[in-house]
């Protein structure tokens, strides 16, 4: 089989259905058991098929029931939803106050085009190694919030085949979060707001007084990142469009005009020069502890989380009905699957490198005749990546195990 990497072709995706797609490893994590319960059998499967006809309200009791429907269908790719009262399949025969949805993972959706007003070595679909950084950043802080400020354990990250990532939360207090409750915990993990129109998106001050405690940690890592990502590599300030965009940040007219006469008159000055130039001015101008001075390296500070902080699609994680893609899904335009991605060595990642669909078939042409079982993907660079949801899935299960017998212990009548 001669195959482009990007082939993503109905011929392609039917026979990395049947040969390659880990049906039993996603089933199991989304499960949290080896025998099926309601969170597989009452969950919800979306299928987008060719010319986007959308297929929603599927349901299925086993994972060979799943991949049996997928292969039939041939979808380009499918998406997981929430976890209802009902089986999804019977909406049509059920009352509507009968059918609501009940548990789902905390999501969250970060896409690369949401940094466009940032980075400066690609834009729109395109990404690349150098603007990953921002995507590593995101990973860094979420996954270090959620673990820190919620207590949450189970955080799977997922390469979205293209030009984002995709966070999936799977303990019990995260599925059965309200969407009220989904609401509040973005709102607090929301700190780039505003439109291309609004120059100053970081508002989490009350006056001239520090940074919440929440945003601590977030800040001493991004202040990290800033000189090497913003400064160096992607030299964002080095456009007068964007140096404009920096000075308007900078609350004082008088440092302003004088640092843009001077990069008006010097035009090669590079990104990391400017900002040291504006440090300069702001130590010069006024003196130490001076509530002038706390303004205005308040508003370096700022600056820093405004270029390096996570931007996140809040309405993905809002309410338990989103959908959003599965893992190990290809992407039709990439050919790219969407692979696990550990948030330990996410600096490492590099999204040209992931597995193709096409890569994946000449592999297992190349390794010998297949089993046909859907587990070819044991002999092909899928393997990793599928023992990662793996390990991830065991955690998970040690949890459902341990509840189950602290559940048991606390019936014993003595």
């Amino acid at each position: 089989m001669s195959l482009a990497d990007t082939d993503a072709s109905p011929e392609v995706m039917l026979a990395f259905y049947r040969l390659l797609y880990p049906f039993k490893s996603v089933f199991n994590w989304l499960n949290h058991e080896h025998t099926p319960t309601k969170l597989f059998t009452h969950r919800e499967f979306a299928f987008t098929l060719q010319q986007d006809v959308y297929l929603r309200y599927n349901s299925f009791n086993t994972h060979d029931d799943l991949k049996k429907q997928v292969c039939a269908l041939n979808p380009t790719r499918f998406e997981i939803g929430p976890v209802y009262t009902a089986r999804p399949r019977d909406k049509k025969t059920v009352r509507s106050a009968a059918f609501t949805p009940i548990k789902r993972e905390l999501v969250f959706d970060i896409d690369m085009t949401d940094y466009d007003g940032t980075r400066t070595c690609c834009s729109a679909a395109d990404i690349c190694v150098r603007c990953w950084a921002f995507i590593a950043a995101a990973v860094k802080v979420l996954h270090t919030a959620l673990e820190d400020q919620f207590g949450f354990r189970h955080i799977l990250w997922v390469y979205s085949g293209r030009r984002g990532i995709h966070c999936w939360v799977s303990d019990e207090e995260a599925m059965e979060l309200t969407d009220d409750q989904r609401r509040a915990v973005v709102g607090a993990l929301t700190v780039i707001e505003g439109g291309k129109e609004m120059a100053k998106k970081v508002n989490v001050r009350l006056g001239n007084k520090g940074l919440p405690p929440s945003l601590w940690p977030a800040s001493e890592t991004l202040r990290l990142l800033f000189d090497p990502l913003i400064l160096r590599d992607q030299d964002v300030f080095a456009s007068e469009s964007n140096w404009e965009t920096l000075l308007q940040l900078v609350p004082d007219s008088t440092i302003t005009e004088k640092l843009r006469d001077k990069w008006s008159n010097d035009p090669a000055r590079t990104s990391s020069t400017k900002w040291s130039d504006l440090k300069r001015a702001i130590y010069k101008a006024y003196d130490e502890g001076s509530p002038e001075f706390i303004r205005l390296t308040n508003a370096l500070e700022d600056i820093v989380i405004q270029y390096t902080y996570p931007r996140l699609d809040a309405e993905v994680s809002k309410h338990r009905n989103h959908l959003l893609k599965a893992p190990f899904c290809v992407h039709p335009k990439t050919g790219r699957v969407c692979v696990p991605v550990d948030p330990s060595r996410v600096d490492d990642f590099d999204p040209s490198a992931v597995p193709t669909v096409g890569g994946l078939l000449r592999e297992i042409n190349e390794n010998g005749e297949s089993g046909g079982e859907g587990t070819d993907w044991a002999k092909t660079s899928l393997k990793p990546f599928v023992d990662m949801l793996d390990r991830h899935t065991a955690g998970i299960m040690d949890d459902v195990r341990r509840s189950k017998r602290a559940a048991a212990g606390s019936d014993l009548s003595w």
